[in-house]
């Protein structure tokens, strides 16, 4: 088991890294501007998910390849970009039709499966999540105290539920002010806009940078 020292010392850690907007961040603005609060809330669950699975992932060795391959890490870093801009196209050819589809309380109908899906490709997609929890979490684990995947996925838990609560809150607080675009078709068809092109920029920022060896 993890000892209280180092479990605090990587909440400490995860919580600085987490507060500051990243990719997963602007991905949930982006939905929670497209498609209104109960999509941005899926999405964060989804996103959590694929987190822990590459948790999982480099807990049982698999995220040392991608961590080590220029080529691996290449490949899944231009699959996710691909998926971010596909979904923000689709999003700006929508805008459009918003208006038509925002029920009583403002936020757009939008299949929960589908989007939490979507969410959850987005998380097991990032490389830079998988080449993080490979880099930082052995580094929190005690030899001593055995069962190291174990204290791994316990450090990697650790991570998602501080993700999940302040993802949320990003979220949250762009549904509200979307919110208010709602009530005019216009208005909502352009932030609908902007949360495409959010998602676009977003893939497109993904595909021309990270590793350079």
């Amino acid at each position: 088991m993890v000892s209280a020292d180092r479990l605090l010392a990587f909440a400490a850690l995860s919580f600085l890294l987490i507060v500051v907007p990243g990719p997963s961040v602007v991905f949930v603005i982006g939905r929670a501007l497209a498609h209104g609060r109960r999509a941005a809330l899926l999405t964060v669950v989804g996103n959590t998910l694929g987190a822990y699975v590459l948790v999982v992932a480099v807990a049982f060795g698999i995220g040392s390849i991608v961590e080590r391959s220029v080529l691996a890490f290449t490949l899944l870093k231009l699959a996710g970009a691909t998926y971010l801009v596909y979904l923000g196209v689709k999003a700006w050819r929508q805008r459009g039709a918003l208006h038509a589809t925002v029920t009583g309380d403002g936020v757009v109908a939008h299949g929960g499966s589908r989007t939490m899906w979507e969410g959850f490709v987005f998380g097991v997609s990032n490389p830079k999540t998988v080449v993080f929890f490979a880099a930082v979490l052995p580094q929190f684990v005690d030899p001593a105290e055995g069962h190291s995947a174990v204290q791994m996925l316990l450090l990697g838990l650790v991570f998602n539920v501080i993700a999940i609560t302040s993802d949320s809150v990003w979220g949250l607080a762009a549904a509200a002010a979307r919110s208010w675009f709602a009530r005019s078709p216009r208005r909502l068809s352009l932030v609908g806009g902007f949360g495409g092109l959010t998602m676009i920029g977003l893939g497109v920022t993904t595909a021309v940078t990270g590793r350079k060896d």
